[in-house]
């Protein structure tokens, strides 16, 4: 018995020590699949990458005739694109979803497409901003205005005017959006905001596609929330042309292989 005590401690360490190891080993494994999924997640083909899969491994001319691109749930970029173009040889819409660089599903599809004037094909020469780029304008959007998200859903199509706009929209942990913003693909002007500023609801809706140094107007029907999310858009509008200018990336060129 006399034996038994005086190793009872070491026989005791060493059941700890192996506890121990067990749970470092747990943590070891959980962190490098937390971040295996991040590093797969940065590497996810971005919206300029699908269409150039569609491209080559369809036909080239259908990045000419793309009527929507929509990717969701990003962390940052979408694991799946779905491309939509006007397929005149077939009389209708040509649904294309491309994931891991491949086209894993291709047919025709007669389905409205809600928001988009019918016809209306995203002009490939006005397309300076891919998905990442639209998703830095968004983000650093959202880190000044204070509203953290945790995915992303992206749209590029035409706007009312013709024009290719992306539209982001910023979800919570539990899938639910904070905040929606419209950016000009074309010279990253931020069009439009949906919510996107901390304690604006999703209703809160400020928009204006004008060009350029534009001040902020005041409107007279304004509360206290509309008009600081009414000054916090304008803030937003010069941030966006500032990040526009170093995340700009043509499309015409990423195709060429000239950038």
């Amino acid at each position: 018995m006399a034996h038994f005590h005086k190793n009872a401690p070491a026989a005791l360490d060493t059941i700890t020590n192996r506890a121990s190891i067990s749970r470092m080993l747990k943590s070891f494994a959980a962190l490098f699949l937390f971040s295996a999924s991040a590093v797969f997640a940065q590497t996810n083909p971005t919206a300029y990458d699908a269409l150039r899969t569609v491209g080559n491994q369809l036909n080239r001319d259908y990045v000419n005739r793309v009527v929507s691109v929509t990717g969701l749930d990003g962390n940052p970029q979408p694991s799946t694109w779905r491309i939509l173009v006007d397929d005149q040889n077939a009389q209708g819409f040509r649904e294309i979803q491309v994931r891991d660089g491949r086209v894993t599903s291709n047919r025709i599809s007669n389905r409205n497409i809600v928001g988009t004037a019918q016809g209306a094909t995203v002009n490939p020469a006005r397309l300076n901003l891919d998905s990442s780029g639209a998703y830095e304008v968004a983000s650093r959007t959202a880190g000044s205005s204070h509203v953290p998200f945790a995915y992303v859903n992206y749209t590029l199509r035409t706007n009312a005017r013709g024009d290719g706009t992306w539209i982001i929209t910023l979800q919570n942990q539990n899938h639910r959006p904070v905040g929606t913003i419209y950016i000009g693909a074309n010279k990253g002007t931020v069009t439009r905001t949906e919510g996107m500023f901390a304690g604006a609801p999703m209703d809160a809706v400020i928009e204006d596609h004008r060009e350029g140094d534009i001040e902020d107007k005041e409107h007279s029907g304004d509360n206290p929330i509309m008009r600081s999310v009414r000054q916090m858009f304008y803030r937003t509008r010069e941030q966006a042309r500032e990040t526009f200018k170093r995340v700009r990336h043509n499309f015409a060129d990423y195709i060429r292989g000239n950038d």
